[in-house]
C-alpha cells in the first residue's frame, strides 16, 4: 500500500467507473483524466495532509500495478474514522482485500492509535458485509447519512456493539 499520486489518474478513472464502485459507492462524476486528478488532489491527497490518513493505493507485489484502494475516511457525521475499500473487478473475490484490510486494521491499532474503526455499507452489498464480519466487525446500527437517500449498515470493530441489542 502507498499513498496515491496525481500520476494514478488513469487507474482512478477506471476504478471510480467500475460497476461495483458505481453500484455500491456511487457516481463521483469522475469522467475524464482531469476529473480523476481533481479527485486525487481534493480527496485522497487532502485527506493524507488533513487527517494523517486516507485511502491508500493497493498494488500487485510483482508488477506494482494498481488494483484498488483501501484505507480510512473521516466523515463529519461519524464519530470515528471508517474503513473503505474497492478493487478493480478482475481482482475481486481473490482474498486480496481481506489481506489488505487486515493489515490496515493492524496499522490503525498500532500506528494511528484508533480505538474504534467504523464502516458503512449498503445492505445489498453482501460481499462487503461478509468481508467486514471476517475482519471482526459487527453490525452496530442503521444510519441515514446527511443528504442520503438510503439507510446504510453501520459496522464497528469494537466488540461491545451488536446490531439490534437493547441498550441499558
Amino acid at each position: 500500500m502507498s499513498e496515491a499520486a496525481l500520476s494514478d489518474s488513469t487507474f482512478i478513472l477506471e476504478l471510480l467507473n467500475s460497476p461495483s464502485w458505481l453500484q455500491f459507492i456511487g457516481d463521483k462524476g469522475v469522467k475524464t483524466e482531469e476529473d480523476a486528478k481533481n479527485y486525487i488532489r481534493n480527496g485522497l491527497l487532502n485527506s493524507y495532509k488533513t487527517n494523517g490518513f486516507g485511502l491508500y493505493k493497493l498494488v500487485l507485489k510483482e508488477s506494482k500495478a494498481p488494483i484498488g484502494l483501501c484505507g480510512f475516511l473521516k466523515r463529519e457525521y461519524l464519530a470515528n474514522p471508517d474503513i473503505g475499500f474497492a478493487l478493480l473487478p478482475e481482482f475481486e473475490g481473490k482474498g486480496l482485500m481481506f489481506e489488505a484490510s487486515n493489515a490496515l486494521s493492524e496499522y490503525a491499532r498500532s500506528t494511528l492509535d484508533f480505538d474504534e474503526v467504523l464502516a458503512i455499507v449498503m445492505p445489498k452489498n453482501k460481499r462487503s458485509c461478509q468481508l467486514l464480519e471476517k475482519l471482526g466487525f459487527s453490525r452496530k446500527d442503521l444510519i441515514l447519512p446527511p443528504g442520503g437517500k438510503e439507510e446504510l449498515l453501520l459496522y464497528s470493530n469494537k466488540k461491545s456493539h451488536s446490531f439490534g441489542a437493547a441498550s441499558s
